[in-house]
């Protein structure tokens, strides 16, 4: 796990990516509350909606993977779930819809490009210092 994740960014960019954790995780979770609760079925109403397990697997990410990012704990693999579930969503849920629209019933994309662009940058950057990660996973001094 340690050559996953690399070194650890401290100072500064280690509160920021602190900062970043902690609020991208929480709206993560709340956005995933409702289908955590109805993790096999909170998409049925869709026209050909997915699988039971593809829908629990989206919920899991959107949640959990909000949880883990919070606690900064296997950052590189709940980053990676957010990133397969949003990419799903805008090239799915999302499909021929705008970037941004404030028209009613238009359902843009933008939120989920957001979440997807935020994964990314955890992804890459990691969770810094002030994780869970750091914690187990780094170098002892």
């Amino acid at each position: 796990m340690r050559s996953v994740l690399g070194n650890f960014a401290t100072g500064r960019a280690a509160a920021g990516l602190l900062i970043l954790r902690l609020v991208f995780g929480s709206a993560l979770m709340i956005h995933g509350w409702p289908k955590i609760q109805h993790p096999f079925s909170w998409m049925d109403k869709m026209p050909n909606h997915p699988p039971g397990f593809l829908q629990a697997l989206a919920a899991l990410s959107e949640f959990g993977g909000g949880l883990a990012l919070i606690l900064g704990l296997l950052t590189p693999l709940a980053a990676l779930g957010v990133i397969c579930t949003m990419s799903v969503a805008i090239l799915v849920a999302h499909k021929g819809q705008p970037w941004i629209s404030i028209e009613p019933g238009v359902r843009p994309f933008e939120l989920a490009s957001l979440y997807l662009t935020v994964a990314l940058a955890l992804l890459v950057a990691g969770p810094g210092v002030y994780s869970l990660d750091a914690k187990l996973f780094g170098r002892k001094r």
